[in-house]
């Protein structure tokens, strides 16, 4: 017995040094995407350990050990001990010149709560400079007004009257966001979960059909992302929408489709803790996007 207890103890001890070991590397990959995506700028101080720590929800030493990696990577620099600083002047400007064809693209990116969708739409307008339709970003506002109106919680996701009144009206409104660019001629990226659309063929086929009445192309792309990796970084948002998903955590994640496909042809990309850098797959998705026009 006591062998046994012996053993399961350091199995345990193992089993906590590689979680430890996994989140810094993932607290570092995700401030990596937030450069890379814009969010953290050139120059910018970043929080301090302890700060950074309180927001993952983890330990002063797991911060420490993702500076690191981010200082080897000449991410962040160190001022002092007490000061980091981001260091992107590559990122000051948009990375490219603004790709605008005769035959202009929507590139459509799907993927569960806190995948990387957003990020990779960021990067993805910073290498072609085109438009950034979020949705959250478009209806977030009008959508919590409506909720209230209706009766409910404003962070409400998950409710019949959300699913059947609310939801429909935010991606007829995305729909018609991602039409007016293309009949300008414009090329955009939209993002959004379409958990929904990218399982209805009838659907994908009206956008497809849209896209060439407006001479226009049509990518898919689905953001694939561990849930260990997605779980921090929707705990690190903190926002009130997740807080259900966050509340019964296994529930949630049992339902995820964690292998799922479009059945059109359409881009996978990978944004687990083993994945290639997120920035490098938004370039190769541009020049994908360049390609098809």
């Amino acid at each position: 017995m006591t062998k046994t207890i012996g053993t399961m103890k350091k199995l345990w001890y193992m089993a906590e040094a590689m979680r430890r070991e996994a989140m810094y590397e993932r607290v570092a990959r995700a401030i990596r995407t937030d450069i890379e995506a814009g969010r953290l700028r050139h120059g910018q101080v970043l929080p301090s350990t302890r700060e950074l720590a309180a927001e993952w929800h983890t330990s002063v030493h797991t911060i420490s050990e993702a500076m690191r990696l981010l200082v080897e990577d000449g991410k962040v620099v160190s001022k002092s001990r007490s000061q980091r600083v981001v260091h992107a002047p590559d990122h000051e400007e948009i990375r490219g010149e603004v790709h605008r064809l005769q035959k202009p693209a929507v590139i459509l990116i799907g993927g569960y709560a806190g995948s990387g969708k957003s990020e990779l739409a960021r990067m993805v307008a910073r290498e072609t400079g085109w438009a950034v339709l979020d949705k959250d970003t478009l209806s977030r506002p009008l959508v919590e007004a409506s909720l209230e109106v209706l009766g409910l919680s404003p962070h409400d996701r998950e409710s019949d009257t959300y699913l059947s009144k609310v939801r429909p009206r935010e991606y007829e409104a995305l729909a018609a966001a991602i039409e007016e660019q293309l009949e300008c001629g414009n090329s955009a990226i939209a993002s959004a979960p379409f958990l929904k659309e990218f399982t209805d063929v009838s659907w994908i086929h009206r956008v497809q059909a849209t896209c060439t009445a407006l001479n226009a192309e049509s990518i898919f792309v689905w953001v694939r992302c561990d849930p260990q990796s997605m779980h921090t970084y929707i705990r690190r948002r903190g926002a009130a929408r997740d807080a259900a998903k966050l509340a019964a955590w296994d529930d949630y994640v049992s339902n995820l489709d964690l292998d799922f496909h479009l059945p059109v042809e359409h881009v996978v990309v990978e944004n687990s803790l083993s994945s290639a850098p997120l920035q490098a797959q938004a370039a190769q998705l541009v020049k994908e996007a360049m390609k098809a026009r």
